[in-house]
């Protein structure tokens, strides 16, 4: 039963970064358009929140429950993979966020399919930092509905939830164009996410019944967000900012640097 109640309570940790992604599309409810400006600065934002709660959230719990270093470079390895297939794997099935006003049954599948690929490290990583949920045995934690819930997790469901709300910017722009009303972009934006709480489920279930495998688990969640960030997260904000002055690369790292100085307090707490 304690078990049924963790994985429970994981889930709806997951759902609360997808539900958060819907936030990205709040901004249409009262503009016609968000600018690059603001749209380079939230990517870099999110991307410093995501790199801070990695390295010193993931990779030092990842160091504290290995009896060696390198028993998390397995998981750092593996979760760089995951993303480089998960690329392959969506370049050979593009979804525009323009399809999804129009989809079908089967189109729909096809998009979820991807999505899943697309979401399921920032699952991963929040069911990793759940692992210790219920345990007495936990450091850092605070209670919460009458469970024992690690600071790690909390800070890495509020990383993941920041994150997602650029991406719900990103889905919600095209959308737009299509004269798709606000709510229903909300929906797709969170449609988007919605195999995140799965993925939490999972990996949380895994590093639970297997503990063994935790500093592995820690460094594959902390390589597959650190490469996300390189790989996804500062080329899109890149790309958005090309037609900025000097490339949008001031708002980038002024994004980047707000993000760290937001989360490295709260890790040490």
């Amino acid at each position: 039963m304690a078990l049924l109640e963790n994985v429970a309570f994981v889930f709806v940790a997951g759902l609360i970064t997808a539900l958060a992604t819907g936030l990205g599309a709040i901004p249409f409810f009262l503009v016609d358009d968000v600018g690059d400006r603001w749209n380079v600065v939230l990517w870099g934002f999110a991307s410093g929140i995501m790199v801070s709660a990695s390295v010193f959230g993931l990779v030092f719990e990842g160091l504290a429950a290995a009896e060696s270093p390198l028993e998390i470079v397995p998981g750092l390895v593996a979760g760089v993979v995951l993303v480089v297939v998960a690329h392959e794997i969506i370049e050979g099935y593009e979804v525009n966020p323009r399809q999804y006003a129009e989809a079908d049954f089967r189109k729909l599948l096809l998009i979820l399919g991807v999505l899943t690929v697309h979401s399921f490290p920032e699952g991963v990583a929040v069911g990793v930092a759940f692992a210790d949920l219920g345990l007495q045995t936990v450091d850092s934690a605070i209670p919460i509905f009458g469970l024992t819930v690690p600071l790690l997790a909390v800070f890495m469901t509020v990383a993941i939830s920041i994150h997602n709300v650029p991406e719900g910017v990103a889905i919600s722009i095209p959308l737009r164009t299509l004269g798709v009303s606000e709510w229903k972009m909300v929906w797709w934006a969170v449609f988007s996410s919605l195999p995140q709480p799965i993925g939490a489920v999972v990996a949380f279930l895994f590093v639970r019944l297997a503990r063994e495998f935790l500093p592995a688990g820690f460094g594959f969640a902390a390589g597959a967000m650190i490469y996300l960030v390189v790989s996804e997260f500062i080329p899109e904000a890149l790309s958005i900012g090309s037609g900025l002055p000097g490339g949008g690369k001031r708002e980038l790292v002024g994004g980047i640097a707000a993000g760290v100085a937001a989360m490295v307090p709260l890790l040490f707490v």
